[in-house]
């Protein structure tokens, strides 16, 4: 008489019958199994949603600024640009737009006459003219910027750290710069294609001039080139910017260290996908574990099954059955987790949710080959006991 065959639905429920009489020990098999892809959905999945926030943010603000800075002279000093480096630099064809500020080395801003001389919590002052806002991407979080109504009187901008050092937020509030008292009209939001002038306390390039006297040389220059002339506009801009040095020009490209810190942040996502597949491999054995320790117990069941006419290969499909079933318990849930902790995380950064599709793909299918191969020693082992053994065990 031939042995009756099993079906793939006949191996579900009979994996499945063999998990629901053991809720507890499956549920902890399954957590160890569901903590490994959680932490590997995680990992992908906030790395993923970090590079779309940055992405955004490069379309957002754009690539195409560029930033000029003095470098040094052959005799190792500091360099200046020339009084005429923004005009010069206006008449590059694919230029767009241009400004520049300008440090005010001999000023320091005190929040009152009170703080000791030296204690300027690292803020810096700096002239500046009209167009910074729109050629950065900076815009303003409380307040105006300096027009023309303000920017040759004592009225400061404070950079988004600047205001947090100085505690000063409100329009109104008086500073002391340079010994001269200015009149805070605005606060900036921070800047990320420059971010020096987060820390930076901005006045007018007249005001500059009056009050704190400022010698006239533009510090940093920003630059903003057509998209498909950026590298030509590069090539260009040292010898426009200072024509008798051109090799004192430093010239740099701030999306670049978005870029680098995406780059960044892909190498230290390898070393967690790691950390994360150590985690995996606990859970598979933690799975392989309670296998065997099922085939121990059960035996006196596998014999039972043998005696009724159940072959060697339909006991070994029990158990990789359970086994699967158990993994796959342990992806699901696992993948659903590290979703909720990517969702949970992003959204408290203001960053959007994203978990590529190939992450949830890749946890479940690594589930079901771990499942596999910590049921197949069990299986095979289950499959060879032999009718009388098993029945004779207690």
């Amino acid at each position: 008489m031939r042995p009756a065959r099993l079906g793939l639905a006949d191996l579900v429920r009979l994996g499945g019958a063999g998990l629901r009489t053991r809720p507890l020990r499956v549920f902890l098999s399954a957590l160890g199994i569901a903590i490994g892809v959680a932490a590997m959905t995680a990992v992908v999945g906030i790395s993923s949603s970090s590079r779309a926030e940055v992405d955004q943010l490069l379309d957002e603000l754009g690539t195409n600024m560029l930033k000029i800075a003095p470098g040094e002279t052959a005799t190792g000093q500091q360099a200046k640009l020339p009084h005429e480096t923004v005009p010069m630099i206006r008449r590059i064809g694919p230029v767009r737009q241009v400004a520049s500020v300008g440090a005010v080395r001999d000023a320091a801003v005190y929040r009152n006459e009170h703080i000791p001389e030296g204690r300027t919590n690292s803020v810096g002052v700096a002239a500046a003219g009209p167009d910074l806002l729109p050629t950065t991407g900076a815009s303003i979080r409380v307040g105006r910027w300096l027009d023309t109504a303000t920017e040759r009187y004592p009225a400061v901008v404070l950079g988004a750290k600047a205001a947090q050092r100085l505690d000063a937020y409100t329009p109104g509030t008086r500073l002391r710069l340079g010994g001269e008292w200015f009149a805070l009209v605005g606060v900036l939001h921070p800047v990320p294609l420059a971010p020096e002038l987060d820390e930076t306390a901005l006045v007018g390039w007249d005001a500059a001039r009056t009050y704190l006297g400022f010698d006239g040389h533009p510090s940093t220059v920003y630059v903003r080139a057509r998209d498909d002339r950026v590298r030509t506009v590069w090539n260009v801009l040292p010898a426009t910017a200072n024509p008798p040095t051109p090799g004192t020009v430093l010239v740099s490209r701030p999306s670049d260290a978005l870029a680098a810190r995406e780059a960044t942040e892909s190498a230290l996502t390898g070393l967690l996908l790691g950390l994360g597949g150590v985690a995996l491999l606990v859970g598979g054995v933690g799975v392989g574990n309670t296998m065997v320790i099922s085939v121990l117990e059960r035996r006196p069941e596998i014999g039972l099954r043998r005696a009724l006419g159940a072959t060697s290969g339909q006991i070994r499909g029990q158990f990789v059955a359970e086994s699967l079933l158990l993994s796959v318990l342990g992806g699901l849930g696992g993948t659903l987790l590290g979703t909720l902790i990517t969702a949970g995380y992003a959204t408290a950064r203001g960053w959007p949710t994203e978990v590529p599709p190939w992450a949830s793909a890749v946890g479940i299918g690594t589930t079901l080959a771990i499942g596999a191969l910590a049921g197949l020693y069990p299986a095979v082992r289950a499959g060879r006991l032999p009718p009388t053994e098993a029945l004779t065990t207690s």
